[in-house]
């Protein structure tokens, strides 16, 4: 032992000397901070779960536009004109395509009501043109033709018939209009699925097709002799 041990052990050992400092090793000292501080005392106001995670998405969010902006041309402003660009041709498109509907891969039926003539259908389609509702115009327009072949027996009445199954059946009797009568068809699935809006044109078209399907003559085939 040194003399400077010896030292401080005799002067430990004389009377009213002032106690050492008690020394506490690393480890157990933090340990024990660690369970001082884990008390629910210290954490009455810490914030919630929900809070921590707000805070959290903010933090990612405020990142991920102060690196966009710093890849943007022109910082904070070229990216705000970059984000109004382009909610201004998403609201364009939703514009001019109409609100999603059932694609026309997915066709429903033509008729959706009770059974009426093909001169109820051709004045609803007049009135729906004359007050400007191209899309209602072409759905009744494509029905008066349906049902006008129907009530020619050039096709046999069928609940449930789509306007494909109707136009590919009104081919055979009538191949020299197979072509408009599938135009037809994809026009009515158009506006009526896929949300397309019916415009003159289209409507013009299938009334030109309505007049013609009229006057024209079946190719009608029987058993030969």
């Amino acid at each position: 032992m040194s003399t400077g041990g010896l030292i401080i052990r005799a002067a430990a050992a004389l009377p009213g000397a002032p106690t050492p400092p008690v020394t506490t090793p690393r480890d157990p000292a933090r340990e024990a901070a660690e369970r001082e501080l884990s008390k629910p005392v210290y954490h009455q106001n810490d914030p919630g779960l929900v809070e921590r995670a707000l805070d959290r998405f903010w933090e990612w969010v405020d990142e991920l536009f102060g690196r966009a902006s710093g890849a943007t041309p022109g910082g904070g402003l070229g990216l705000l004109a970059i984000l109004l660009l382009t909610l201004l041709v998403i609201a364009a498109l939703w514009w001019r395509l109409g609100t999603p509907h059932r694609t026309a891969t997915d066709p429903g039926t033509l008729f959706d009501d009770g059974p009426r003539s093909a001169a109820d259908h051709r004045a609803a389609a007049e009135a729906h043109a004359t007050a400007g509702r191209w899309t209602e115009a072409v759905q009744e327009r494509m029905r008066a033709v349906v049902r006008s072949l129907e009530e020619r027996t050039l096709l046999d009445p069928r609940p449930g018939r789509t306007a494909d199954e109707a136009a590919a059946e009104a081919a055979g009797p009538l191949p020299q209009h197979a072509t408009d009568l599938r135009a037809a068809a994809r026009a009515f699935d158009d506006v009526t699925y896929g949300g397309r809006t019916g415009d003159p044109d289209t409507y013009a078209r299938l009334r030109t097709l309505d007049l013609a399907l009229e006057r024209a003559k079946p190719l009608l085939t029987g058993p030969t002799a």
